[in-house]
């Protein structure tokens, strides 16, 4: 097993973090791994990782301090570009379907701007090192999604939208999201070829575990952007949708770790402007 104790190689090194199960952090990257580039933001509070695409979606991944055995930061943050693919696989080079019994332990290090993300992986006494290479972060979205502007929020089990999502029309382009105080409550609707399909949730079901409603909105998303999100799903028992006043939509997902701990995967996603325009046209 990797060392617990701090090396004098890591006084060379800004960040260092250890943990004894790797897959408590490959499982969750590969849960916002829907494009090859991410940030990563290091904390005292743990690891953020974000992903983008189109301007439209944004995925960030919450890997909290606690996860980690070890986990020293000497910086107020921290921020690096990596591939996300190369990164998986590196984590995952062991193989990802290994017996749970058996865990590869990790260790990462990363000496500041320009060095690369160092990556130390140990199964059974065999040991590889990786070297990654760093790029600079570019600046990611703001969705300005605070919790002052949200209009709904449900908080419900995963395991019903999991049906939800994995019965959707593959011919309808979008997915539309009612969120209202009164009847449905809830309503996922597609407009396919074969005409539309609705689902919908009353507010009393024993799926929805928290119902904070104060106005009927219905919004309009690309499936094409909310897709990627599908990963995180599976892998969740909770799930929070909030919609703010702007139609934007946040999914929250409550994730465990196979040693028991939490992590949070959130999607930010804005609504269709190509609908809302026909809407107002009309």
């Amino acid at each position: 097993m990797l060392s617990t104790q701090p090396s004098d190689d890591d006084d060379q090194y800004l960040f260092v973090a250890k943990l004894d199960n790797v897959r408590n952090v490959s499982t969750i990257l590969k849960a916002i791994h829907f494009k090859d580039t991410a940030t990563v933001f290091a904390s005292p509070m743990g690891l953020k990782v974000t992903v983008e695409d189109a301007k439209c979606v944004q995925a960030n991944a919450f890997i909290q301090e606690a996860i980690f055995y070890h986990y020293v930061i000497k910086e107020e943050q921290l921020a690096f570009k990596v591939n996300l693919t190369v990164l998986i696989e590196c984590l995952t080079i062991f193989g990802s379907s290994s017996m749970p019994s058996v865990n590869t332990n990790l260790k990462m290090c990363y000496a500041g701007y320009g060095s690369p993300l160092v990556l130390l992986l140990e199964e059974e006494g065999v040991l590889t090192d990786c070297s990654l290479k760093t790029l600079e972060p570019d600046d990611v979205l703001d969705f300005d999604f605070c919790s002052a502007n949200v209009i709904n929020k449900i908080i419900m089990k995963s395991e019903c939208l999991k049906e939800v999502f994995s019965e959707l029309d593959v011919t309808s382009d979008i997915l539309q999201i009612l969120m209202s105080p009164d009847q449905p409550y809830l309503q996922f609707s597609t407009f396919g070829n074969a005409g539309s399909s609705h689902s919908s949730f009353p507010k009393d079901s024993e799926m929805v575990q928290s119902f904070q409603c104060t106005q009927t909105q219905t919004s309009r998303y690309k499936i094409s952007l909310l897709k990627p999100s599908v990963k995180a799903l599976t892998l969740s028992s909770k799930i929070s949708i909030r919609t703010d006043d702007r139609g934007f939509l946040s999914l929250q997902y409550m994730i465990q770790t196979e040693d028991g701990q939490i992590c949070f995967v959130e999607y930010f996603c804005s609504p269709d402007e190509e609908v809302r325009d026909e809407e107002e046209q009309s």
